[in-house]
């Protein structure tokens, strides 16, 4: 019997350091507003970079 417990102690051991190894079900509404908000998010990256270097070519020009 001692060697039945010992056995199952290790089971539940392994059990416990495998289970940080799997991957976690992504659902599925979650990939799909993930995906929205980075699209939104690059676009507006986008604008903002552009009117950037809008800004400073209109008040620095090309004197820098």
């Amino acid at each position: 019997m001692g060697k039945k417990a010992w056995l199952l102690k290790v089971e539940r051991l392994w059990r416990w350091k495998t289970s940080g190894l799997k991957w976690k079900r992504v659902d599925f509404q979650v990939a799909i507003m993930d995906n929205l908000v980075f699209r939104v998010l690059y676009v507006v990256e986008a604008v903002v970079v552009v009117s950037t270097l809008c800004f400073f070519f209109l008040c620095c020009g090309c004197h820098v």
